[in-house]
């Protein structure tokens, strides 16, 4: 339809209501004059009638000689579960496989225009076409989806209307799930994964483990996926993962256990699949008794063994520090009168602590009593159990040794300083006859000294100092004074090299003097080498002029 029959199109209400133009007219009997009719008149009219019992209308078409018009409508038609739905040419159409879609194209115009259908810029065959020129496209699939174009054509030219047609398919559970599996295994190779489904699903993890959780669904338009935790959406954008069919989840706690699902979405439904994390725990398991601690006797006790376990298998125990010990009783075992036997006390001191020594303990024949008590027995009734043990033994039968030293060795080392000067003696173990034996028999008695400090005349060194030369100024601040520091030895009082007393301050061997001021004194020389200083020249200089005024001012 052109853009001026577009804009033409008239909906009137058959209700006696005054014409909307001069030309246009209702009549008492609800029909509509147009008088001298024009190009701007052309278009569609509509008459709505409606009652109490509900609503009707009819539409027809006013044309010229000229090109066709086509009636056409703009809206958006969503079809979502009926098995039939009808649209008008020009309209947007959503609707479900298998649905009947009936497109209307209805065409006016002087002459009469013959009508075509195209697909996608490609003209449709008879058998799509319906006796009025509508089209119909039964048991619509995702094949058919596409734009449909009606193409009016008379003698007076042309005009084409389009419908887009888009197949809905809702959300569905996906059958084949080798990409989803295979994008799983590529993701993180080596996670433990589960599928969630309509009817739930169950995975059970280890604590601190990690987990893949696919939302295998299929649909058209491809189905817009949010994850929920018992029922509350989940926010962490960075673990949900392929365009939102992956939810991942690392470090698994108990804060985490429960359902998990996803609800995928489009314009044609919805669907919900879920799965559900089981956390296994950690925990102590009571199962079979330790052994006896006694085999007679009066204090036998036994106490169940205690385990870590996870899914029953048993485990570190200190993965279960979390959680609270079961408290174990100690049960009586094996409280019974023990046979006669020999029992000893602890073995006495030995009477020497090397060379040979003798200790003694008491051997006495006892039976203890489920109650406690000891009672002394025969040494017949033990000896019939068991040899009597010896009640005398030897001890200490290591020789007795000591450390001996050798006498100290010359003095010597480069003396700088008191106590580089160093001398050494041999040490060594020997036992008491004078035997000498390995170091380690004496490694239990205190080491003397191998090494010590020692003194020798070349550490006898001291620094001399001579007097203070005069001062080279009278006055001023550049006089100054020297004076010679060596190194002597204390009883040759020769000089020797300095670094044998570098362990001591060095003395200074210069220093400032006769610090005043000279303003006030007449012109004069405040130092003995003014001459030099006029032989250089160096008189212009205010330093020199002012300390050899008298020989500068004699040019």
């Amino acid at each position: 339809m052109g853009r001026q029959k577009k804009e033409n199109i008239r909906n009137l209400q058959c209700m006696g209501r005054p014409a909307v133009q001069h030309r246009i007219l209702l009549q008492p009997d609800d029909s509509l004059q147009i008088l001298a009719p024009v190009e701007a008149d052309v278009g569609f009219y509509t008459c709505n009638a409606s009652n109490a019992l509900g609503s009707d209308s009819v539409s027809i078409a006013v044309t010229l000689a000229g090109k066709p018009l086509i009636k056409a409508s703009r809206a958006i038609v969503i079809n979502t579960d009926l098995p039939a739905v009808t649209a008008d040419i020009g309209s947007t159409v959503k609707t479900i496989q298998g649905a009947n879609v009936t497109i209307i194209c209805q065409v006016a115009g002087v002459p009469e225009a013959e009508i075509a259908w195209l697909k996608d810029q490609i003209q449709l065959g008879p058998p799509h076409h319906l006796h009025d020129g509508s089209l119909l496209i039964a048991d619509a699939s995702l094949s058919d989806q596409g734009s449909y174009s009606c193409k009016a054509v008379n003698l007076r030219g042309e005009v084409t209307e389009s419908t887009q047609l888009m197949i809905l398919d809702p959300p569905r559970p996906l059958l084949h799930l080798e990409d989803l599996t295979t994008m799983l295994l590529v993701r993180e190779p080596g996670i433990t994964s589960v599928m969630t489904s309509p009817s739930g699903t169950r995975l059970s993890l280890n604590p601190g483990s990690s987990v893949l959780i696919g939302c295998p669904v299929d649909g058209h338009p491809a189905p817009n996926i949010t994850w929920f935790y018992a029922g509350q959406p989940i926010s962490i954008e960075h673990h949900i993962l392929a365009a939102g069919q992956i939810l991942q989840i690392l470090n698994i706690t108990d804060g985490y256990q429960g359902e998990f699902s996803c609800l995928a979405q489009n314009e044609a439904g919805s669907l919900m699949q879920k799965t559900s994390l089981i956390i296994q725990e950690y925990w102590w398991s009571v199962d079979k008794m330790m052994a006896c601690s006694a085999s007679c006797g009066n204090r036998g006790v036994q106490l169940p063994r205690l385990r870590c376990l996870l899914d029953g298998t048993e485990v570190n125990v200190s993965l279960c520090k979390e959680k609270p010990k079961p408290i174990l009783q100690p049960i009586a075992c094996n409280r019974r009168d023990c046979p006669s036997r020999w029992m000893v006390t602890s073995w006495s001191l030995c009477t020497q602590s090397c060379g040979g020594g003798v200790q003694t303990r008491r051997v006495m024949c006892q039976r203890l009593t489920a109650a406690g008590s000891s009672t002394p027995m025969s040494n017949d009734s033990c000896a019939q159990v068991a040899k009597r043990p010896v009640d005398t033994q030897s001890c200490n039968r290591q020789p007795c040794v000591e450390w001996v030293a050798s006498s100290w060795g010359q003095c010597n080392g480069p003396c700088i300083g008191p106590r580089l000067a160093v001398q050494h003696r041999k040490i060594f173990c020997q036992t008491k006859d004078g035997t000498s034996v390995s170091s380690d028999q004496c490694s239990a008695l205190p080491r003397p000294l191998s090494t010590q400090n020692c003194w020798t005349e070349l550490c006898g060194v001291h620094w001399r100092v001579s007097l203070w030369t005069v001062c080279t100024a009278t006055c001023g601040n550049y006089g100054f004074q020297s004076r010679r520091v060596e190194c002597v030895h204390v009883h040759t009082n020769k000089p020797v090299q300095d670094l044998y007393c570098s362990w001591r301050p060095r003395p200074s061997n210069w220093q400032r003097c006769n610090i005043t001021p000279c303003e006030n004194m007449e012109c004069r020389d405040t130092t003995r080498y003014c001459e030099k200083v006029k032989q250089l020249k160096l008189c212009q200089l205010t330093q020199f002029k002012s300390r050899c005024c008298g020989t500068c001012g004699k040019a």
